[in-house]
């Protein structure tokens, strides 16, 4: 019987570098050893609401997640069941009509602010890990990452920063730090960090490969 597979959980702040370690993991796994989870593809659908009021949406509190829906998902992955994992549209506020289609792997990378905060979802991780990185620069990514690739304006993501990323920053994604099995200082330019998360993937899916033969 196969060993069952690794659910990894990368937590940090906005702009920390999370998907550039989750990036790492995905390459150092190689291709079908690994499928990535983001928690911002699960975001709430707001199809009810007109688009002025999902515009004030506070995308950085917990009830902004379907969290039920992303644990669901994990634990039918790791059933050996394939899901259909949700896209949202973050020009339109909403989640999007098409899902992608994600078969089972050996290693589960689940990816988000809140990752750690929710205790069922925490529960199903074997591997917890804060990404972690300066204030200052964490904002110069957001504010690069949402202007380049989620249509948003300088002006938007300075007023959203200020409105709900900071305060929801130091309320509910800073003390999951303490949930943490491994902290990665200065995100994905730690090397040395990151390294020691790489080789700790690999030597699973070594032994997975054992297991299985």
């Amino acid at each position: 019987m196969s060993e069952r597979p690794l659910v990894v959980g990368l937590a940090g702040g906005t702009g920390s570098g999370k998907t550039t370690v989750a990036r790492s993991l995905l390459a150092a796994a190689g291709e079908g050893n690994a499928i990535l989870l983001p928690h911002d593809a699960y975001y709430c659908s707001q199809g009810d609401l007109p688009f002025e009021a999902r515009v004030l949406t506070n995308y950085d509190e917990p009830s902004a997640f379907d969290t039920e829906l992303l644990v669901r998902h994990i634990d039918q992955l790791v059933n050996g069941e394939s899901i259909e994992r949700p896209v949202y549209d973050f020009t339109h506020h909403d989640r999007s009509t098409t899902t992608i289609h994600l078969e089972p792997a050996p290693i589960v990378i689940v990816e988000g602010i809140l990752v750690l905060h929710d205790p069922h979802l925490r529960e199903r991780m074997r591997l917890k890990v804060f990404v972690d990185a300066p204030p200052d620069e964490r904002f110069i990514r957001r504010l690069e990452r949402d202007v380049a690739e989620r249509g948003r304006t300088a002006q938007s993501v300075i007023a959203q920063y200020r409105r709900t990323v900071k305060p929801m920053h130091d309320l509910f994604v800073e003390p999951t730090k303490q949930y943490a099995d491994l902290i990665l200082p200065e995100g994905g330019s730690n090397r040395v960090a990151l390294e020691v998360l790489v080789n700790h993937v690999g030597a699973f899916l070594r032994r997975h490969a054992k297991v299985g033969a």
